[in-house]
Order: C-alpha cells, then sequence, then structure tokens
C-alpha cells in the first residue's frame, strides 16, 4: 500500500496499539503510526482511516474536523471517552476487545481499496401490492452481472417473502437479514461477498441479500452500512423497497440516484401510486415511473406518468413466459423481451443521473 492509502494509528506504546496492529495483520492492512497527535498533523487529513488511542487523545485542538476517525480503548469507554471522541469528531468509540470486530471491518475496507468510480444506487418501489417490482429488480441486478459488471440486490420489503425467491436462489448458502449483522454502521464488500449468496455470469456478479421467510427485516443503520459498502466499492446496488419505506428504505431514498415506481396501467394502481409518491419525501425529484400493461381501458404509458405525477420511463408490457419461468425457479430475462428492454432503460437512466 502506497502512503497515502494507508490508515494512520494514533497511539503510544501499549496493549491498544498491540491490539490494532494485530487486527490490522489479520486483513493484510500496512498502517503508519505516531505516538501523539501533534505527530499526526502531516497526514491527519490524507490518511483514508484514523484510529486514535484513547489514551492520547486529550490534545485535539486545532485538528480540522474529517470523516473516517475512531477513537480505540482499552475495555468500556469512561464517560470522558465520549467527550474525547466528539471534540476529535470521531464517528465512533472502539472499546476493545469487545468490538473488535468493527475495526476489523474498517481496516479491511481499507485494505480492499474504494473504487475510483462510485458507485449507483437504486431504489425500485411497487405503486400497488403485486406491481412487479421485486421482478424488476432483481431483473436489473441480473442485467448488470449478465453485462460483466458487479452488482448487489438489496431487499428491503420484510414482508414480500424474500427476493432470492424470484431469482430462484432460496437454497443458496449464504446470510439473510435476519442473521447479517452490521456493526458500527460499516462494512466492507469484501466481507460481504463471502457472506451472501451470489450469481456469476462470467466475469460479472451479483450479491443478493434477501430478507427471509420470517424474522424482522434490516435495521436503518444496517441498510446504510450495506449500501455505503457497495458504492464505495464501485457497485450497482438495486434496493427493493416496501410501497410504506419505514426508516430502512428511508436509508435507501436518501442515497438512491433514481427511484423507478412501477405502476400497472390500471386507474386504481394510478391513484395508489400517486399515494406512494406523495410519501417518497425529498426523493420525489428523482423518481421516474415505468408503466406495466395490459391496460384494459386503454390508459397509454403518459396518460399512467401523468396520473401519478412522475415523468414517464417506459412501458413493460406483458410476459406470460415470465410468470411461468418464476414459479419453476428458473428467472432468467432475455435481452429481448419487454423486461430485458426495460432493465436497460432503467441502467440507461441511472448512470445518466
Amino acid at each position: 500500500m502506497q502512503n497515502n492509502d494507508r490508515p494512520l494509528v494514533v497511539a503510544a506504546e501499549g496493549p491498544v496499539l498491540d491490539e490494532i496492529q494485530r487486527l490490522a495483520a489479520a486483513v493484510g492492512c500496512d498502517a503508519d503510526q505516531v505516538a501523539d497527535l501533534e505527530a499526526a498533523r502531516g497526514r491527519w487529513t490524507e490518511a483514508p482511516l484514523v484510529l486514535v488511542d484513547d489514551a492520547v487523545a486529550g490534545a485535539a485542538a486545532g485538528l480540522p474536523k474529517r470523516d473516517d476517525v475512531l477513537l480505540v480503548c482499552a475495555g468500556k469507554p469512561p464517560p470522558s471517552a465520549w467527550r474525547r471522541a466528539f471534540v476529535l469528531g470521531a464517528e465512533d468509540v472502539v472499546a476493545l476487545p469487545d468490538t473488535d470486530g468493527v475495526l476489523v471491518t474498517a481496516l479491511a475496507d481499507v485494505a480492499e481499496g474504494p473504487s475510483p468510480q462510485r458507485g449507483r444506487v437504486l431504489a425500485v418501489v411497487g405503486g400497488r401490492g403485486g406491481a412487479g417490482a421485486s421482478v424488476l429488480a432483481a431483473a436489473v441486478a441480473l442485467g448488470v452481472a449478465k453485462s460483466g459488471g458487479d452488482a448487489l440486490l438489496v431487499d428491503c420489503d420484510s414482508l414480500g417473502g424474500g427476493i432470492d425467491l424470484v431469482l430462484g436462489a432460496e437454497l443458496e448458502g449464504g446470510l439473510r437479514w435476519p442473521e447479517l449483522r452490521v456493526q458500527a454502521g460499516r462494512v466492507s464488500m469484501a466481507a460481504l461477498d463471502d457472506a451472501l449468496p451470489g450469481i456469476d455470469h462470467g466475469a460479472g456478479r451479483l450479491a443478493v441479500l434477501s430478507c427471509d421467510r420470517d424474522g424482522p427485516g434490516p435495521a436503518p443503520d444496517a441498510v446504510a452500512a450495506v449500501v455505503a459498502a457497495g458504492t464505495r466499492a464501485g457497485r450497482v446496488v438495486v434496493c427493493d423497497l416496501p410501497r410504506e419505506p419505514g426508516p430502512s428504505g428511508d436509508q435507501v431514498l436518501r442515497l438512491a440516484d433514481l427511484v423507478v415506481l412501477v405502476v400497472p396501467a390500471e386507474l386504481r394502481a394510478c391513484v395508489a401510486a400517486s399515494r406512494v409518491l406523495a410519501n417518497l419525501g425529498d426523493s420525489r425529484g428523482r423518481v421516474r415511473v415505468l408503466a406495466r400493461g395490459p391496460s384494459l381501458d386503454g390508459l397509454t404509458g403518459r396518460d399512467v406518468a401523468d396520473a401519478v405525477g412522475a415523468p414517464l420511463l417506459g412501458w413493460l408490457r406483458p410476459d406470460r413466459r415470465l410468470a411461468k419461468a418464476l414459479e419453476r425457479g428458473s428467472f432468467n430475462p432475455r435481452r429481448r423481451s419487454s423486461l430485458g428492454a426495460a432493465t436497460r432503460a432503467v441502467l440507461d437512466e441511472l448512470h445518466a443521473a
């Protein structure tokens, strides 16, 4: 690792420094070490991560505020440690050895190296129940992998039955949301790739984080950490949201570059979708409507978008073979199908956002 890529450890000789060095070695992360904050000034702003021993954190005057600073202490943090963390601008206080997993993921993330290009975040929402949002989300994520890219598909709808069922991957080993634990709001994409079910297509890969058939859905901080891991790694992150996003969905909407609202071409669906749109808060300006046929009332895609109150992205024709493929667990949309065309339209809009 080049000097500018190395974490900075601010610690005197002692158990905290020994433990940080041990954890850094375990994940293959080289770190620079200085004894106090005065000696840290030269690399304070350029280091990708700064770990500060609580024992030397009392003299932070004049250091600029920055992201990715952790205060580390041996044992349970005293109240004074939290005050020092606030003055220092630290994101969290890490107590060793109880929360050493926080340091492992932070160091591993640095060793992994961020992608030179930030990943993109897509949120998919149904305008009404059964609109096909989960199918579209799975198709887009799978399309990224089939084109040679890397995608992360995140299921945020705990009542949806699990998006792994759409992909026919419900029997694949790996963690689902009730089992995944994210500490301190940070996780590395390498750790997620190791833990989650995955689908390979040549050079492309799709990692799937699904809800399970029982248990709670994701917590808001966990969703934010997973999405951030994907974007740092340059992935296309596709999130399947419930119609009432809740705190976890709100985290996705805050980070989303594009929100696609899937709306069947029916009057009731348009009315329902307009209510969904109203609940999307500040992300409403990033919403596009994908209208889904058939329309028994002769509604066009433009009619649907105008009724909902958001720009039209495209029209999705019905496909009888798709329902059979989903039931058989053989979901693999053809490029020339209507779903394949919709997938390309979504990705073009996402990359242009």
